[in-house]
Parts: structure tokens; sequence; C-alpha cells
């Protein structure tokens, strides 16, 4: 899958950074410098595809 860096602006001037193609952090990494260029981030919404690749720990107590 390309990796695809896409920046919507609105008509009132609310720029969106979108990243696809990415796993884990590396979308982070990649539009960081758009995100200083742009501004303030006021939201940020993380999808699937940051949190493939990422092991989860769990941890369940036993019952006795």
């Amino acid at each position: 899958m390309p990796r695809i860096i896409e920046v919507t602006v609105s008509p009132r001037g609310v720029a969106t950074v979108q990243t696809t193609g990415f796993t884990g952090a590396d979308c982070l990494a990649a539009s960081r410098f758009l995100e200083q260029a742009l501004g303030v981030t006021t939201t940020e919404r993380k999808t699937a595809e940051f949190y493939q690749g990422q092991q989860a720990e769990q941890s369940v107590p036993q019952a006795q």
C-alpha cells in the first residue's frame, strides 16, 4: 500500500492532515513537519493502522 499524506483545508481555513499506508507511530513522524507548519493541533484521532504492529499486554488476575 502506498504511503499518502493528505492535507485538506476547509473554506473556514481549518486544515486536516490524514495519513494512510503507515503503521504504528510512523504516521506521526511522517506528518509532524506539516502539523508544525500549520500550527496548533486541536484534535488527534488514531486509526486502526496506528495500532497495527504494536503488541498489547494485558494482565488478567487469576482466581484462587
